[in-house]
């Protein structure tokens, strides 16, 4: 199960487990769409994949299978200011 992670690894901006924004790669490495394919050129900096919109939980599904708070920020090229 995804652990529909709560912000851009990148940017840090917040994407809301509902977030069209939000891209994931196979590592589950999550990024904004801006970041992903601006600042990253589609490709993911922590293992080279692609990257694809995340799903969406249904909200049912979401009350029993929350989505995780922690957020993850690293410090990747391009992704500086």
């Amino acid at each position: 199960m995804l652990a529909l992670r709560p912000n851009c690894e990148c940017c840090d901006r917040d994407l809301p487990p509902d977030s069209p924004d939000a891209r994931i790669c196979t590592f589950e490495c999550t990024f904004c769409a801006e970041c992903a394919e601006t600042r990253l050129g589609g490709a993911c900096p922590n293992c080279g994949g692609n990257f694809a919109p995340r799903p969406i939980r249904p909200a049912a599904a979401l009350a029993r299978f929350p989505a995780s708070t922690e957020r993850v920020t690293k410090p990747h090229e391009g992704c500086a200011g």
